[in-house]
């Protein structure tokens, strides 16, 4: 299987104590999103770990004990973006901080196990798209040589995310200037030989050299297991979204950074609340498990097909 951690919340920056104590123990309770009641135990053993993707803005806090993934394959997705703290409060200075940890990270793993998200792109009157070719260029000055590509994505205002952004004057995002951010920074890509693609978006921005990419991605996954793997897509993301099928053991209104535009949290009470709750002995991320709950082992395995192994 292949476990995401997370799409959910920001697991490496604020829960990777947690995280690390769970592989300790071998397994994990994850709470059904769309039934609140339902619990799936879920085996952590690297016999059926095929890959760990990471997600998150900032993985200095669980750096310190990469080597406690040793027996584990794994890459990150690190979303680096050009906002300040009007968008993302609780990121830390992107040039200062971020970068150099970016690239400390990459170091350490191998740039091709870094991948540099540039998402979601939103424009309003400060943010505009000349801002963004900017930010994108001085970024992309920066860390092509440690990472091989970047993935876009624009701004999908959900009701929720219009209610966390109200105030910022996001502009509903046309055509017309898709296509225009997507050739900028295509440009700027190509000049930093970084590949280059999109995450679940509607549009075709082939003629850009911007392919729909995977952020869970099956040859990603491939070269860094060095082996075949036999997987389907995620039937339970958007029909636009390219991943393949893993387990996210996040939960939802857990992530601290306040990110305006994120469609994970629902609003910062509901944060504040759940992450009080955090208990790194405790086998489910911020929650309390109750006699309502049910709990079922969810049946894994390994996706690799030994008979494909391409690497010795």
């Amino acid at each position: 299987m292949i476990l995401s951690v997370s799409r959910r919340t920001d697991i490496p920056n604020y829960y990777s104590d947690w995280f690390f104590e769970r592989i300790k123990e071998g397994y994990i309770l994850v709470r059904n999103p769309f039934n609140m009641h339902q619990l799936y135990k879920i085996s952590l053993s690297p016999e059926v770990i095929d890959c760990i993707v990471f997600w998150t803005k900032n993985p200095l806090p669980m750096m310190s004990r990469l080597n406690d993934l040793d027996k584990y394959k794994y890459y990150f997705q690190f979303t680096l973006t050009g906002y300040g703290k009007d968008i993302e409060p609780n990121v830390p200075h992107k040039k200062d901080v971020m970068i150099p940890v970016f690239i400390e990270l990459s170091k350490r793993i191998g740039k091709e196990r870094v991948i540099w998200r540039y998402d979601p792109i939103l424009v309003n009157d400060k943010y505009t798209v000349e801002y963004h070719e900017k930010a994108f260029g001085q970024i992309a000055e920066r860390l092509y040589p440690y990472t091989n590509k970047v993935v876009i994505s624009f701004i999908d205002l959900y009701a929720k995310t219009k209610r966390n952004t109200n105030g910022l004057s996001i502009e509903e995002i046309n055509p017309d200037i898709i296509f225009d951010i997507a050739g900028r920074l295509s440009k700027i890509a190509k000049e930093y030989n970084l590949v280059i693609q999109s995450c679940a978006e509607k549009f075709d921005l082939l003629q850009f050299g911007i392919k729909h990419g995977s952020c869970i991605d099956k040859e990603t996954i491939e070269n860094i297991i060095g082996c075949k793997i036999n997987c389907g897509k995620d039937k339970n993301q958007r029909p636009e979204c390219g991943c393949i099928e893993s387990i996210d053991i996040g939960t939802y209104n857990t992530c601290k950074n306040g990110c305006k535009y994120c469609y994970a949290n629902f609003n910062e009470d509901m944060v504040i609340k759940n992450s009080k709750l955090y208990d790194i002995h405790s086998p489910i991320l911020c929650g309390e498990i109750t006699d309502k709950d049910l709990i079922t082992e969810r049946q894994v395995k390994t996706l690799k097909d030994s008979q494909l192994s391409f690497f010795t």
